[in-house]
């Protein structure tokens, strides 16, 4: 009777530890590798299919240099060390585990079930802490609020901490925990702030290389419109120097014509002359002087009217000047050294 109580204990007992044993091996695999704690909602799955929680997956500690995880960015997943690369909707755009999250939601109800009462003890207290470096087998289990340090309980009661302010190193790590966090939600909420400013900075460089090119390319326009006019009244002024130039030069040359003219038939008359002094005889020197229809005729009077040239044009002094068309660009050069923009617009 003995022997078969005994079996029936152990036939009942088995069940039980088995299922305790599976209970534990499934709260391993629903623990977070950031916060050493069972995955909260919502479980986000990263490309590699490793899971972590979307609070931890939002911390700015994760992300590569250069980058946020918040807006876009990448990181290296904690487990496999595998580089996620982020969109711009950042870790919001990475896909929720609704299986993971509907096994959470049974495994607390089974707990429940099971009549534990509480919630499941993380992970992180079932693993074993650092060792003390006084006490070497006295793990640290304690925190010193006045050193500001973790230590064991030999070193609050026999050791350098004896004479301090202790507390549970639990209550000090939730405090800081909390703190942390709050500081790091800052963190990243201003660096998405800083982000936005960045931002703006680089779309105004973009705004002023614009609009320099378009007032550099209205200048340009501008200065081009006051060439052309610069080029056009030279134009103008050349034509009016050559038109004068023209008639000055056709005028002088006619004359040196006339004079040529006249210069010639003298030479006539003074070759005509000199062989009638040749003319040894009286009577034909003397018929020869007389004749008057001929135009080289040697006589006085085509020897007097050769002499007088006042029936030709004389050219007036200073009349091949062309200093008139000088022109002055001191108030031109003056007007051409103030051209600056317009104040005041």
């Amino acid at each position: 009777a003995s022997t078969r109580r005994r079996a029936m204990s152990l036939s009942l007992e088995y069940p039980h530890s088995r299922k305790q044993d599976t209970m534990d091996n499934l709260e391993k695999q629903l623990i977070c590798p950031i916060c050493l704690e069972i995955f909260t909602k919502p479980v986000v799955i990263l490309p590699c299919q490793h899971n972590l929680c979307r609070k931890c997956a939002s911390n700015p500690y994760l992300a590569s240099r250069g980058s946020t995880v918040t807006s876009g960015g990448r990181f290296r997943c904690p487990s496999c060390r595998h580089e996620v690369v982020l969109d711009r909707h950042g870790v919001y755009g990475l896909q929720r585990n609704l299986l993971v999250e509907n096994i959470i939601d049974m495994y607390k109800q089974e707990s429940s079930r099971c009549g534990s009462g509480s919630k499941p003890e993380p992970a992180v207290c079932k693993a074993e802490g650092p060792m003390c470096e006084q006490h070497t087998e006295e793990r640290i289990n304690i925190y010193c609020v006045t050193c500001a340090t973790p230590t064991c309980s030999l070193c609050k009661v026999f050791g350098a901490h004896k004479d301090c302010q202790v507390a549970p190193l639990n209550t000090i790590y939730d405090s800081q925990k909390t703190e942390l966090t709050d500081c790091i939600s800052m963190l990243v909420g201003n660096n998405d702030r800083i982000q936005g400013i960045i931002s703006q900075l680089e779309e105004s460089c973009r705004t002023v290389e614009e609009n320099g090119r378009r007032q550099k390319s209205r200048i340009c326009e501008t200065f081009d419109h006051l060439y052309a006019l610069l080029e056009e009244r030279k134009r103008e002024m050349s034509l009016l120097i050559n038109a004068e130039q023209d008639e000055k030069l056709n005028y002088i040359r006619g004359l040196r014509r006339r004079y040529s003219d006249h210069l010639e038939a003298m030479a006539k008359i003074v070759e005509t002359g000199i062989r009638t002094m040749e003319e040894p005889e009286m009577a034909i020197f003397l018929q020869v002087c007389q004749a008057a229809d001929q135009s080289d005729c040697p006589s006085q009077t085509r020897i007097a009217e050769g002499s007088n040239t006042s029936h030709l044009e004389k050219l007036e002094r200073g009349y091949e000047n062309m200093d008139h068309f000088t022109t002055s660009f001191t108030k031109e050069r003056q007007a051409l050294l103030s051209i600056d923009f317009i104040k005041g617009t």
